[in-house]
């Protein structure tokens, strides 16, 4: 028999404003204690020293993760140019300074050289398998790094505020897989001034933006008790960006053992849909001849 999972069958989203400091893990795993979940996971990892939305799932939640981890984000950053550092934030070492910096002109004509499809090539220290090891304990090991360049969609990049001549404050909103660091890097390249992040701020992510965002110290004084589930909300939040479709009681049964049911749903033969009963997800699953065929069935 396998291991049983200790803690509350709770299902829900949880929206962090996240700490600089700490890591996303650090962050679900607290978050996980607070509630005593027995499942809890976050859709999109933030790097340490960044911070604003995580968002964190708990229970049955944690299968939509999928859905909002593949939406669009949007983020708000500093970089400062001069410098490139081995790991393309502050607190990596300089490798290469420049006394070159670029106008608002110029920064705002090569921003527009970046929007669209284009490929990125991911920061050496960042969670990106290369032949099943992470990018950055091959870095961390002294082991030279080939990062492979990956598709990227940016929908919006552009400048903020130019708060000194060494600094500019942009907002990105791209797809999945996008790094703000690899921005930097790339820019500061471009621009012949050589770059990297000072800070990154997440605004949002797909249904969830960082006005709904909570502390994890508001969290952290709410653990262990009943009122602290107030915070939550619904599952179906993070369905959002997918058809919805309904089915009946018969169907909501099916879907429990994982059969495909009746669904009424306004989407085409094969879209991926989720159906609802009550009000309550039911199944995630694809739309075939007016029937879901689930492929994530949803308890609660």
């Amino acid at each position: 028999m396998g291991r049983v999972r200790k803690g509350r069958n709770i299902s829900g989203w949880l929206l962090i404003d996240k700490p600089s400091g700490m890591t996303s893990s650090t962050v679900v795993n607290k978050v996980r204690w607070a509630f005593d979940a027995k499942k809890a996971g976050h859709a999109g990892t933030l790097d340490p020293d960044a911070t604003g939305l995580l968002a964190i799932a708990l229970g049955e939640a944690t299968k939509t993760i999928p859905y909002v981890t593949n939406a669009k984000k949007s983020y708000s950053f500093c970089i400062k140019m001069g410098a490139a550092t081995n790991t393309d934030d502050a607190d990596g070492e300089v490798i290469a300074t420049s006394t070159k910096r670029p106008t608002d002109t110029e920064i705002i004509e090569k921003l527009k050289t970046f929007q669209g499809e284009t490929m990125q090539v991911p920061p050496k220290f960042s969670a990106v398998k290369i032949d099943g090891e992470r990018a950055y304990k091959l870095a961390r090991a002294g082991e030279e790094v080939k990062v492979s360049a990956r598709p990227l969609l940016v929908s919006k990049l552009i400048l903020i505020e130019r708060p000194s001549v060494d600094t500019a404050i942009l907002e990105m909103t791209c797809g999945k897989g996008g790094y703000v660091r690899a921005i930097a890097r790339d820019l500061g390249d471009a621009l012949g001034c050589y770059a990297h992040v000072l800070n990154l701020r997440r605004v949002w992510a797909g249904p969830f933006n960082l006005k709904s965002c909570i502390t994890l110290k508001t969290i952290e004084s709410f653990a262990k008790t009943l009122e602290i589930d107030q915070f939550l909300l619904p599952l179906e939040e993070g369905l959002t960006d997918l058809p919805k479709g309904t089915t009946n009681a018969e169907g909501a049964a099916k879907l429990r053992n994982g059969n495909s049911a009746v669904c009424f749903a306004n989407a085409d033969y094969g879209d991926e849909i989720w159906a609802s009963y009550d009000g309550k997800a039911q199944a995630i699953g694809h739309f075939k001849s007016g029937e879901i065929h689930p492929k994530r069935v949803i308890i609660q």
